[in-house]
């Protein structure tokens, strides 16, 4: 039985409709499902069928958090769940957030909060100490989401933390963004669906006190941790910060070195990092000549309209190559190419697709709408940059990491944590020692006594062969899904390298003795792996039901098989670790079709699926503990 030793105890339904409020016992998912991922999933299972639509007043957006959340050192994240409208087809889909707003949820009262229904006028829910109420938001739409999250910090005070969305959000925008405090963000679309129920934002405040069952253990394992990433190096060798830029910190953050602020000349400080800093970075230093605070500023824009980076960034991409092929003029788009790179040019981009003015309102479809709405020829012209059904641009893909292709052709949208955990994530590191750089530490051999010890075995770091990398995809996905039910920070978890240690290697029992501190029972390293592996089939299921269907559908994008791979941001060079640890670059790669094929069929038996169909047995998932769910998918014959 779960006890109450993290978790709140309860799950809240809340019906914007009839601006009414249920609760539930977590007992009902915790023990099967653990949380976060697992909860989400499941209840999306149980409770969105197929035919809905994402803007349907019926669809849910589903809030969770994990034992973890709130108690441990880095027990900041929290995610949501639902169908997002960005997605194409529209479908399943999850975002993954940091901040306080995980931990403040918990503090209220509540493991999980299931949204659903439309409130007849623009509201907001505030929710403190297991209440739930929906006030009047009229005096908040329009506004961008810093400007509500500042607002309702005002209104209700500093304690209370805050998800909100911007004019992009309530317009339907299928790219719109959640932004919560600390400038976190979560992508999907789901700002739209927040949109679509007239909800502005969520505010969540309390006073519950969260422990675990062992809290001399857990200060041990904070301990160690502390040591662990003290000296972690910045992982971004994209971003060009400037010397003002600050770190950045979420609940209880034991220090990852990831997360960045700015304040910029005008007093506004913000969010500063990875992508979202980056993606207008190399334009306005065109533009311009030089470094100065557009790039920032032009982030700052996007949170406040509430729109998602990466699929804006693909978006432009597809406007300028549009242009340059006379797709559509600047008359069309009612822009002057001449000023791209300036803040002008994003200013009036942005307000056009926030508030789906003229050209903006087409844009407002997302990247792969837009592009099939101007023809076949504009497709064409960004289909070698998508990485997925979101239009969320390719990152550390096949050709570099062969074993990537299994992420890209699985999920619904891109999982930078799996695609990264081998290598993305190090990147940086093993770069340096590629360079010898003093105190680099990440060599060949590290990497071979890592893999052996996470990934299956040595054959997962050898880039030259598609060996091995059917069972490190596996791995990685159970170990990752396990992680994501906790939930734990994906910077830091799995600890797969480490400074101070002989070898270098990283420790991959840490989370079992993490999730055990919390829980007050033993779970060793491989039961936490086993309930990753049914939060995988779960979402399969998911995907199945919503038309994945197997082999048919775990497919790569075209040009990976015939463009050759020219660079990557993640890893420089494209150097990557070949036989025995010997330096090889992928430059020039393609996936190989029929090697990737075969690859398959080994990943399907390692999964007990169906070789032939790739689809899922109903013996298999009955072992792992979704009898219910085979039986489901039994009765629409998608499961062998």
């Amino acid at each position: 039985m779960v006890n109450d030793y993290g978790y709140t105890g309860r799950i809240m339904r809340l019906d914007l409709t009839s601006r009414s409020a249920s609760t539930s016992p977590t007992s009902e998912y915790a023990e099967r499902f653990l949380g976060g991922r697992g909860i989400g999933t499941k209840i999306y299972w149980d409770e969105i069928r197929p035919e809905m639509k994402a803007l349907d007043p019926g669809s849910k957006l589903i809030f969770t958090t994990g034992p973890v959340t709130g108690i441990f050192p880095n027990g900041s994240r929290w995610q949501v769940y639902g169908k997002s409208p960005g997605r194409v087809p529209e479908g399943f889909c999850y975002a993954n957030l940091g901040g306080h707003w995980g931990s403040r949820l918990k503090s209220a009262g509540l493991d999980v909060l299931v949204v659903e229904g439309k409130s007849e006028k623009p509201a907001y829910v505030f929710i403190h100490d297991g209440v739930a109420e929906v006030r009047d938001a009229s005096h908040l739409w329009h506004k961008g989401c810093v400007e509500v999250r500042d607002a309702l910090k005002t209104e209700i005070g500093d304690r209370v933390a805050v998800v909100a969305i911007g004019p992009a959000g309530e317009n339907g925008v299928v790219f719109a963004n959640l932004l919560a405090d600390l400038d976190a963000s979560g992508s999907c679309g789901f700002g739209a669906v927040m949109g679509s129920k007239n909800l502005k934002a969520i505010v969540v405040a309390g006073s519950k006190k969260l422990e675990g069952a062992d809290p001399q253990q857990l200060r041990e394992l904070a301990l160690y941790m502390r040591r662990a990433v003290g000296k972690v190096p910045r992982l971004d060798p994209v971003l060009e910060l400037p010397q003002q830029a600050k770190h950045d910190v979420c609940f209880a953050c034991i220090g990852c070195d990831m997360r960045s602020s700015y304040q910029a000349e005008n007093g506004v400080r913000g969010k500063y990092a990875c992508g979202s800093g980056a993606f207008y970075q190399e334009l306005a230093r065109h533009y311009y000549g030089r470094w100065t605070e557009v790039p920032f500023t032009v982030n700052r824009l996007c949170d406040n309209y509430g729109l998602d980076v990466y699929a804006l960034a693909t978006t432009l991409t597809l406007l300028l190559r549009c242009a340059a092929a006379g797709i559509v003029s600047e008359s069309d788009m009612g822009l002057s190419l001449s000023k791209l790179g300036s803040l002008e040019f994003m200013e009036t981009l942005l307000r056009k697709i926030a508030y789906r003015e003229g050209f903006g309102d087409l844009l407002a479809q997302g990247p792969i709408r837009a592009a099939q709405s101007l023809g076949e020829q504009a497709s064409s012209l960004i289909n070698n940059v998508v990485g997925d059904s979101l239009g969320h641009v390719l990152s550390l893909d096949p050709r570099l990491l062969i074993y990537t292709g299994l992420v890209y052709a699985m999920e619904p949208r891109l999982s930078g944590p799996q695609v990264s955990e081998i290598i993305g994530r190090g990147g940086n590191l093993w770069s340096r020692w590629v360079k010898r750089e003093p105190g680099a530490y990440l060599s060949g051999e590290v990497l071979r006594a890592t893999a052996r010890k996470f990934w299956g075995g040595e054959l997962a770091v050898d880039f030259s062969t598609y060996e091995g990398k059917a069972l490190a995809a596996k791995m990685v996905q159970d170990r990752e899904y396990a992680n994501d039910c906790l939930v734990l920070c994906q910077w830091i978890f799995p600890m797969t390298d480490c400074e101070f240690t002989e070898d270098h290697s990283g420790d991959p029992t840490v989370e079992s003795q993490l999730l055990s501190a919390v829980l007050g029972r033993c779970i060793d390293e491989q039961s936490l792996y086993r309930m990753g592996e049914r939060m995988f089939n779960l979402q399969r299921a998911v995907m199945a039901r919503e038309g994945h269907r197997g082999r048919e559908c775990d497919r790569l994008p075209d040009f990976l098989y015939t463009k050759t791979l020219k660079m990557d941001y993640t890893v420089p060079g494209c150097l990557v670790p070949g036989p025995d640890g010997k330096v090889i670059s992928r430059k020039g790669e393609t996936v190989d079709r029929a090697k990737f094929e075969k690859m398959k069929n080994e990943y399907y038996a390692l999964r007990g699926w169906d070789v032939a169909t790739g689809l899922q047995t109903r013996d298999g998932l009955t072992q792992i503990g979704l009898k219910d769910v085979a039986d489901d998918l039994a009765s629409q014959g998608l499961v062998v």
